[in-house]
């Protein structure tokens, strides 16, 4: 607990000088900067190659900080008591007053934030005067960061601080949910879709496609491990690494198991992991079998298309 302590002070003294910090969410790592700074989120943009259209996700501590940058909404309140602290992330309207930096949402009159379950970051938050930008922390459209070392390998020395939280738990971005009108869904994410029309009574859509950067994650190319990705596969190629829902009788040393028994949770977990490994041990590609699309299984596969795009 010490230790814990001592990291997140350092976190915040880094922060506190405009530097970008890698943090641990349920999710996945966040890249993290003072949202109120524009020299800190120009940082984050820089480090991560993102382009400046494509907004941050604002992570908050409490409905109080949130208070000060948005308007919040009855939809907001129910699925805020359902689900958060936890991993999703709301679309609201932001205050002519808020000193979130326009950098930040492009200078848009939403904003995306989200209250994380980590309890590091948590801790973090509360030392804080201000909230925090934390897109994932990986380069633009690479597969996201799920541990501290996976931070370490994506920028080296340039992020100054990993406050280090272990794996996350869940391993897939947050789903994102926009309440700005009617209440539609942006993201497929950890959370799944029955369980947030249940919270607002059915009352809300799936949004397909968009052609504007509404909301992080949403680039035609994204979560890519760098090598070509074929979906819905039977048999692999010679030479090919080869990623199946569940654990079979048999083992080759191309075969990758995202779960033992056909756990879509676990698979969730294991996919950005597996898709590290698996760029590490050097194959030039990447097959995977057919992912049940039900429950977080449409999450995984919103992912793994995106990460095929070429």
């Amino acid at each position: 607990m010490k230790k814990d302590l001592s990291n997140i002070k350092k976190s915040k003294l880094y922060l506190d000088k405009n530097e970008c910090v890698g943090i641990p969410t349920e999710t996945v790592y966040g890249l993290a900067a003072n949202a109120y700074s524009d020299r800190a989120t120009e940082k984050i943009f820089k480090l991560k190659k993102r382009p400046k259209k494509n907004p941050l996700i604002v992570h908050y501590f409490s409905i109080r900080d949130l208070e000060k940058d948005c308007n919040i909404n009855k939809n907001f309140i129910k699925l805020y008591k359902n689900f958060c602290p936890g991993p999703i992330t709301f679309i609201l309207k932001i205050k002519k007053e808020s000193k979130i930096s326009k950098n930040v949402n492009d200078n848009k009159s939403t904003l995306a934030v989200r209250f994380p379950k980590h309890p590091l970051t948590r801790r973090l938050l509360k030392f804080l005067n201000y909230p925090l930008a934390a897109p994932s922390a990986n380069i633009s459209s690479r597969v996201s960061a799920v541990s501290k070392m996976d931070v370490k390998e994506e920028f080296g020395n340039k992020v100054k601080f990993i406050l280090d939280g272990g794996t996350s738990k869940f391993g897939l971005e947050s789903t994102i949910v926009s309440l700005i009108n009617k209440p539609q869904i942006l993201r497929l994410g950890c959370i799944e879709v029955n369980k947030i029309r249940k919270a607002l009574k059915n009352k809300i859509s799936l949004k397909k496609k968009s052609k504007n950067f509404i909301v992080p994650g949403q680039g035609k190319v994204h979560y890519s491990p760098g090598i070509k990705v074929r979906l819905n596969v039977q048999n692999p190629k010679l030479h090919e690494a080869f990623i199946l829902i569940k654990k079979r009788n048999f083992n080759g040393n191309n075969y990758f198991y995202l779960s033992k028994k056909n756990n879509l949770n676990e698979a969730g977990k294991n996919l950005y992991k597996t898709l590290r490994m698996i760029k590490k041990l050097k194959y030039k590609s990447i097959a995977v079998e057919r992912i049940p699309n039900k429950g977080i299984g449409q999450t995984i596969n919103d992912r793994l298309i995106r990460a095929s795009k070429r």
